[in-house]
This record gives structure tokens, sequence and C-alpha cells, in this order.
């Protein structure tokens, strides 16, 4: 696809300036095989609300992070491979206009691009680079996929009972199966999701009883008071935790430079014109 930046300096320098930008709140990303295809912001469904992300599109991962100084600085590294990625369209509706979800194994969320052009701008290369790395690469590619968190403000009432209002007290809860706002009473138990985590994981009480039929994953277990899980050694993921919070950058995806930047779609001679001036393209 762009064999002619594999192991270039541009492209090296390119990774080089984005591992900087994560410092020691990411991993390494420079490969002599991994080529930065693009990059932009993109607007990310969390469960409290939208979020302006940075997102980074390489030859065989996507990475994305909090923006704490746009353009130069990012937290909260996350990182997908391309073989678990899967893109499900959003049927524009009113103010919710240029979505899709990109779904993985452990992970699956909404993004909003600023226009329809955009949209598919990045529907169109992500899907490209998927099917470039699946078959160069030789991986296998995901059959399952986890659920999209129902984002709180869906939720005034608890989806599993539909008795428990929300309150200071009675807290929203995801159940990691399915992805709907519950309730405590109603996700009472943890369970070992296969293929999202190997530490037991939230469920609600339909989950539950799925996973036990199943079989898989190990069988769900009694939340204590104080949120760990009875009976296990292992210390789960805060139910609730959010991969998006500690967001300390300012403005909205509209008031950042939010322009998707595809480098193989650019002409040689622009794209060295262009490095040379530290812009982005």
């Amino acid at each position: 696809m762009v064999d002619h930046l594999v192991g270039s300096d541009a492209n090296l320098k390119r990774i080089q300036r984005i591992e900087s930008a994560f410092g020691t709140s990411g991993i390494a990303l420079v490969r002599k095989d991994r080529v930065l295809l693009g990059e932009g912001i993109l607007t990310k469904i969390c469960k409290k609300k939208p979020k302006a992300r940075q997102f980074f599109l390489f030859s065989d991962i996507l990475v994305y992070g909090n923006i704490v100084i746009n353009n130069k600085k990012f937290n909260q590294q996350r990182i997908i491979p391309l073989e678990e990625i899967k893109l499900r369209e959003i049927d524009d509706e009113g103010d919710i206009r240029n979505g899709w979800f990109i779904c993985s194994q452990r992970k699956s969320f909404a993004v909003f691009a600023s226009t329809p052009i955009e949209k598919q701008q990045w529907m169109d290369h992500i899907n490209r680079a998927v099917t470039d790395h699946i078959r160069e690469a030789n991986v296998r590619v995901s059959a399952t996929f986890a659920a999209t968190m129902v984002p709180d403000s869906e939720a005034k009432l608890c989806m599993h009972c539909q008795k428990t209002q929300f309150t200071f007290v009675n807290r929203r809860h995801h159940c990691r199966k399915c992805g709907m706002v519950v309730c405590g009473n109603c996700s009472s138990q943890k369970a070992i999701i296969a293929d999202q985590s190997d530490k037991p994981q939230r469920v609600c009480s339909s989950c539950a009883v799925t996973l036990k039929r199943e079989g898989g994953g190990g069988l769900p277990r009694e939340i204590s008071a104080n949120g760990s899980t009875a009976n296990t050694p292992d210390s789960p993921v805060e139910e609730d935790s959010d991969d998006d919070t500690g967001y300390t950058g300012s403005g909205t995806a509209r008031e950042l430079d939010e322009k998707a930047s595809f480098y193989e779609r650019v002409p040689a001679a622009k794209r060295n014109s262009s490095e040379d001036e530290g812009q982005m393209i």
C-alpha cells in the first residue's frame, strides 16, 4: 500500500514525533516495518460525555489518546491491532451525524467526524489498512467484538429492571458483556469475558446467566460491598473505569485542528515540502 514509506526518514520522523508526544504514558511506536498512514482529531463517545481524541492510523495498529496540548502532547495511549477492527456505520439522525463504530475484541466505541467527507476518508482508509494488513501479515481476524457502552445520558432508569432510577446514591454501572447501563442490584456479579480481559468484569444479571450457561471464562461471582469480587485472588479493574478520564486539554473537536491527514494519498513532492515546514497535511 505504502511501500515507498517503509523505512524512510520522513516516516521515521513522524512516528518518533508521536512517540515523543505520548512520553512515558505510551509505549514505543517506532518499528522498521510500520508506516504512519494518517492522523487527526475525532469526537469519541465516552460513557460520561463526548470528548475530542487524537487518532493515529498506522499500517498495523490504530492508536488514540487524550489531547493535553494540541498536536504536541498526548496521554492515555490506547492501541488496537488492525486485525481486531471492524467498522459499522451510524445512520445520521438529527444532530447525530458523521459517525461510525470502531469495534474490536476488547473495546468498541463510536466516533464522529466534522464532515461527511472526513468520515468517508477515515472509514475508507481504516478499512483499506485493515485489508492490507491482514493480507500482508497473514494474521487471524477477530470473530468476536466487545459491546459498545451505552452513554450514561441515554439511561435515566436501569435498562435491566426498568425500575431503579439513577441518583447520586444509586449509581450507574455498565455491563461489560452487553454494554447496558444497569443498577447495582442488577449487576452484582463479575465474570471473565473471553477475549476482553483475564480479570473479572462487571456483568448484568442476564449476561451472568448466559455466561454461566456457556461455561466460558470462569463462572460469575458476587461483588462484595466494597466492590471486590468474592472468593477470587484477582484484583478486577474498576467496574466503571473510563479510559478517557484525565483529559486536560481545552476546546471541542470543532475548535481544534480536526482535519484528518492521510499520507499515502499525497504526492511525494508535497509530502517532502510539508515535512520541512513541520505542518500537518
